[in-house]
């Protein structure tokens, strides 16, 4: 298998895993969250031990190994993103995050929505997604929104949208739901390396919110911000928020 096929099977596997937990009904909200991080770390962790077993792995379920920083290969998961969204029936906002960065960046990536029943992979890249009539929409968290986001979407006459994980927000932009995708507060490089990866393989912007770039595989596991959103707004969307700050 190529990479981008390791990828998607390993997302698939955790997808499956997860479904069948949720459809059993024995458990629900934080508990079912707690099985399901289990289970899709350990679905993921076989398929990658499988087919790649010289990688490495930076995971959120498993402790962190300092030698992924001299390694050539590093596969970055999040095996269930968005536990609280998976641990309320009916919710599909939720995710599997399988990324590979190699040779110093982003390399190849699938994303599973499994409530969806849909695996997104780097290639072939998802289309590029047409522009809704309207203002601009603009993807936030649900519990909390950040002043960032109310910020651009005041400056650019736009409405924010909340929605569960950050996978599924960064997807709602690579598939035209909404526009834009605005995060401040807190993530770590797992939360958005598979899905940024779908981003730009789309042809869409990605940066830190002062508009530096995304880099993965760093020492530092805290990658707390980022704008992620079509390209044309990606001067706007960063200029509002400097002249917020």
């Amino acid at each position: 298998m190529d990479d981008v096929a390791v990828a998607a099977r390993a997302a698939r596997a955790a997808a499956e895993v997860l479904l069948a937990l949720r459809a059993d009904a024995a458990l629900t909200g934080r508990a079912l969250g707690d099985a399901g991080d289990a289970a899709a770390q350990e679905a993921i962790s076989a398929v990658l031990a499988a087919a790649r077993p010289d990688d490495a792995v930076l995971s959120e379920e498993a402790a962190d190994d300092d030698r992924r920083l001299s390694a050539d290969r590093v596969w970055i998961v999040d095996p269930l993103d968005g536990t609280r969204e998976y641990g309320e029936a009916g919710r599909s906002d939720w995710a599997v995050h399988v990324a590979l960065w190699a040779g110093g960046d982003l390399r190849t990536a699938a994303v599973a929505l499994p409530a969806l029943d849909r695996v997104l992979v780097t290639d072939p890249p998802p289309p590029a997604p047409d522009r809704r009539e309207g203002p601009v929409r603009i993807a936030v968290s649900r519990t909390r929104p950040p002043a960032e986001a109310e910020t651009v979407a005041r400056a650019l006459g736009g409405e924010l949208v909340p929605m569960g994980s950050a996978g599924y927000k960064v997807l709602a932009v690579v598939r035209g739901e909404v526009d834009a995708y605005v995060h401040a507060g807190g993530m770590y490089q797992w939360d958005s390396a598979a899905p940024v990866a779908l981003a730009r393989a789309a042809g869409l912007a990605t940066s830190r919110i002062d508009g530096a770039p995304l880099v993965y595989n760093a020492a530092e596991l805290a990658l707390p911000d980022l704008v992620v959103c079509r390209p044309e707004l990606a001067a706007p969307i960063l200029a509002a928020v400097r002249a917020g700050r």
